[in-house]
C-alpha cells in the first residue's frame, strides 16, 4: 500500500497539564511554562517505561534558530525546569549548566525539514523499539485511530548514535511520516507542540502493542485502500 498523508495531532484532553493547541501558541508560550511541561512529560515517559535510566531526549523550538532541550546524563523522570538547556541549530549551548544530548543533531534535522514542527521527541518505548530491533516497520493500516493521525510508521536504517548518520538516516522519511522507528535504537516523534509529540509517542507504542498481540492471534487484518481513504476523508 502506498504511503498516505495522515492528519496531524494538535491537542490533548482538556483539564490536563497546560499545553498549547497550536504551533504558533507553542512558540509564544512562556519559556518557563515550556520547561515545566518538559518536566511533566519526562516524568510520564519514565513512568510508562518509554525511557530507562538516562535515556531519551526531547526539545521544543523557541525561535527559528533556538531550542530548549532536555539535559544529557539525567533521568527524564527526575528533571527540574532549571536543568533544561538552550541550544542553537549549530549545537552550541546558549544557556544552562548541563549539556544537551549529542542526538540534538537529529532534532535539528526535523526542524529544518519540517517548518510546521515545534517539538521533537526521542524515546525507547519497549514494544515499538522491539519492532525496530527486529527490523520491522509499523506500516500496516490496522487501527482506525492510527491511520489519520500517525499513518504508516517507517523504519529508518541503522545509524550509529550521536553521529551524523542518525539525521541522515531519517531525512527521506520526514516529509511523509509523523513517527519513525530507528533501527536497533528506538523511536522518534514530532509535532506542533510538546504534547502533540508526546501523544504521538503514546499512540506509537500502543499501536506496536496491538500489532504484536494480533500476531499471537493469527495476524492483523489490514484495512482496505477504500477504508483507509474513508478515514482520511474524515479529517
Amino acid at each position: 500500500m502506498a504511503l498516505y498523508a495522515p492528519a496531524r495531532l494538535s491537542e490533548g484532553p482538556s483539564g490536563e497539564w497546560p499545553y498549547s493547541r497550536r504551533g504558533l501558541e507553542a512558540r509564544a508560550m512562556n519559556e518557563q511554562t515550556q520547561r515545566e511541561i518538559m518536566v511533566e512529560i519526562g516524568r510520564r515517559l519514565w513512568q510508562r517505561n518509554m525511557v530507562a535510566a538516562n535515556a531519551g531526549n526531547f526539545s521544543v523550538k523557541l525561535a527559528d534558530n533556538m531550542v530548549i532541550a532536555t539535559p544529557t546524563g539525567v533521568s527524564k523522570g527526575f528533571m527540574t525546569p532549571d536543568m533544561m538547556v538552550k541550544v542553537d541549530f549549530q549545537g552550541n549551548t546558549l544557556e544552562g549548566d548541563g549539556k544537551a544530548s549529542s542526538e540534538i543533531k537529529m532534532h535539528i534535522a526535523v526542524y529544518e525539514a519540517r517548518p510546521d514542527i515545534v517539538a521533537v521527541m526521542h524515546a525507547h518505548p519497549v514494544t515499538a523499539t522491539a519492532f525496530a530491533v527486529a527490523g520491522q516497520a509499523l506500516d500496516q493500516p490496522i487501527l482506525t485511530e492510527v491511520v489519520p493521525t500517525l499513518g504508516p510508521i517507517p523504519l529508518a536504517p541503522y545509524a550509529t548514535p550521536s553521529t551524523d548518520e542518525v539525521p541522515d538516516s531519517i531525512r527521506s522519511f520526514l516529509p511523509i511520516a509523523e513517527a519513525i522507528l530507528l533501527a536497533n535504537h528506538g523511536a522518534l516523534t514530532y509535532g506542533k507542540d510538546l504534547w502533540d509529540a508526546y501523544y504521538k509517542m503514546e499512540i506509537l507504542e500502543h499501536s506496536a502493542q496491538v500489532a504484536l498481540t494480533a500476531r499471537t492471534l493469527g495476524g492483523a487484518q489490514s484495512l482496505t485502500d477504500e477504508q483507509v481513504q474513508q478515514l482520511l476523508d474524515l479529517k
